[in-house]
């Protein structure tokens, strides 16, 4: 059996080749890097702070090793399975098409939703010229807790549609103009975050600022809360980019590895750097009513505002170009992922499948245009970046949680299949993976995991009716393999999230758990569902099944594209 090189659907209708094989090792590294490297770190740094302290810092180095324990076992999926769209398609291949639905239909949620927050992200730096966004509060009304949020106006909500409308036209011209444009603009992210570093450690470095309110103000709570809600995995998710490319890169066995684990571990140390330059660089005076009322003059772009401060006001303009550049960047690259976990739901025969039909030039163009509307919808509930964060890092890690599980199924079902990277340990990695991106949902909080599962439940009902007006067909539905350990798992992380103490007790959460008892269960739980995942996997011979299909899809396109 031969292993897949690339995604290699071919239009429904038979007139056209799909996705092109035009994105080579530094293109797909940077695809991940600059996907990570988005609105995160503009609002991370000052997020963080004032959650966690001067501890912001463990959070990144956490944040970054749990993402790290996760991609490690997308490493060795995308270099087996290098599917466009992979992480949606993985677990059809292991469990069919429900699990392969569920886990699809909450990776769409989070990727549909990631555009419209870069969007977002850029317009509200982009406040200092112009009235996009204007301060609204959200908790603490006319107290000295006042919790304030950056929401769109009028003029906000137009500049945001032509931005969406410009994501979609570059898009449309196809994936090699799309990989070259972004290792320009990742270039451009990674030199002006370094300057943002190198500046605020030689102009400013108040050591005092790390213990004059204590190291760790709110504690472990503070610290995993920061993770979650703070802007942490949000700006580490990018490496994704890595795994959803992977059928159309020239050499995947060795360019899928080192795009998700490098853009990883070079985000990782970036971002620790910026923290401590950040927290150094402030003026004492500022803290005098503690990290979690930190506040300061244009805080709408908090680096800029800071860069200001200390008279580099050099830097500030940079940083205000820069709003518009990385968040734009990232966007632009998370507008063409949606199309392609929409492609890939499609072809997985999950959704409609006028999504999976492409253009000439390779491009998914209903799916473009869906993508496109949805961004316009979300707006709507979700107006500013801090509302809308804490959402998309709960779904999107939750759609990273089938990874471990397909792993683990592969193993017995193709034990004898070409693993380019292995990841060593056995279930180790798998399991603490697993654990890992449960507890990341669990830290999100309550009041992001009860909209997660409702998001989840609206999936379902939609399932029901694509599959009554005939608009899917699901012959390997494999009710037995995915339901048995995906409503397990879903009903558990919600009970354990309504019993925790997170985001603060009494949020509509019974506070019941304390951090150890939370992780304790969770952990339980991820064991437990691990098993049951393993368990009822499909048979070998239906996963053979499966993974023949696309392979005879690979031949297929071999031929088409010579």
């Amino acid at each position: 059996m031969t292993s897949v090189a690339h995604d290699t659907d071919q239009d429904p209708s038979g007139d056209h080749p799909n996705l092109r094989r035009h994105v080579g090792v530094v293109g797909l590294l940077f695809a991940s890097v600059g996907s990570i490297i988005g609105s995160g770190w503009l609002f991370g740094a000052l997020n963080a702070s004032t959650q966690a302290g001067p501890a912001a810092t463990i959070s990144w180095a956490l944040g970054g090793f749990l993402i790290l324990l996760i991609a490690l076992v997308y490493a060795e999926l995308g270099t087996m399975f290098p599917l466009s769209g992979g992480v949606v398609r993985y677990p059809h291949l292991s469990f069919g098409s429900f699990a392969s639905y569920t886990s699809g239909w909450i990776t769409w949620v989070a990727v549909a939703t990631t555009a419209p927050i870069e969007v977002l992200g850029a317009l509200q730096y982009a406040t200092k010229y112009a009235d996009f966004t204007k301060p609204h509060c959200v908790s603490g009304c006319g107290t000295d807790s006042e919790v304030t949020v950056h929401t769109l106006t009028a003029i906000g909500y137009v500049a945001a549609v032509v931005l969406m409308a410009l994501f979609v036209v570059v898009n449309y011209f196809g994936i090699r103009w799309f990989a070259r444009l972004n290792n320009v603009l990742v270039a451009w992210k990674l030199l002006i975050i370094s300057v943002v570093v190198v500046a605020f450690l030689v102009t400013a470095f108040h050591g005092s600022n790390f213990h004059s309110e204590g190291f760790a103000p709110s504690g472990v709570h503070g610290i995993f809360s920061a993770i979650a809600t703070g802007g942490i995995v949000f700006s580490f998710l990018g490496f994704r980019q890595g795994i959803e490319l992977a059928g159309e890169t020239d050499n995947p066995r060795r360019n899928v590895p080192i795009a998700v684990i490098g853009s990883v571990l070079i985000t990782g140390v970036i971002y620790v750097l910026l923290q401590v330059a950040f927290i150094g660089a402030l003026k004492p005076g500022l803290l005098s009513h503690g990290w979690s009322n930190l506040s300061f003059d244009d805080d709408f772009g908090p680096l800029a505002a800071v860069a200001t401060l200390l008279g580099l006001g050099w830097l500030a303009v940079l940083l205000y170009i820069d709003a518009i550049v990385s968040p734009g960047d990232t966007g632009l690259i998370y507008t063409t992922i949606t199309s392609r976990i929409s492609y890939a739901m499609a072809r997985n025969g999950n959704a409609p499948r006028a999504l999976a039909r492409t253009t000439d030039r390779g491009v998914p163009m209903i799916s473009l245009i869906v993508t496109f509307v949805v961004g316009l919808v979300v707006f709507l509930p979700f107006p500013s970046w801090q509302q809308l964060v804490g959402f998309i890092s709960s779904a999107t890690v939750m759609s990273f949680a089938s990874g471990p599980l397909v792993l683990a199924a592969m193993r017995k079902q193709q034990p004898d299949r070409e693993r380019p990277f292995r990841l060593p340990g056995g279930h180790v990695i798998p399991v603490l993976a697993f654990w890992a991106s449960n507890m990341i949902v669990y830290w999100s909080g309550w009041d992001v995991d009860w909209k997660l599962m409702v998001a989840v439940l609206i999936g379902f009902a939609l399932l029901g009716i694509f599959v009554l007006t005939g608009q899917v067909h699901l012959p390997d539905l494999a009710l037995s393999s995915g339901a048995a350990w995906v409503f397990p798992w879903l009903i558990g992380v919600t009970v354990i999230s309504y019993l925790g103490s997170f985001p603060d007790p009494g949020a509509g959460n019974r506070g019941m758990l304390n951090f150890e008892w939370s992780a304790g269960l969770m952990g339980l739980l991820s064991i437990i569902v691990y098993v049951l995942a393993y368990r009822f996997r499909l048979s070998p011979e239906e996963a053979a099944r499966h993974i023949e299909a696309t392979e005879e899809e690979a031949r297929v396109e071999d031929a088409e594209l010579g």
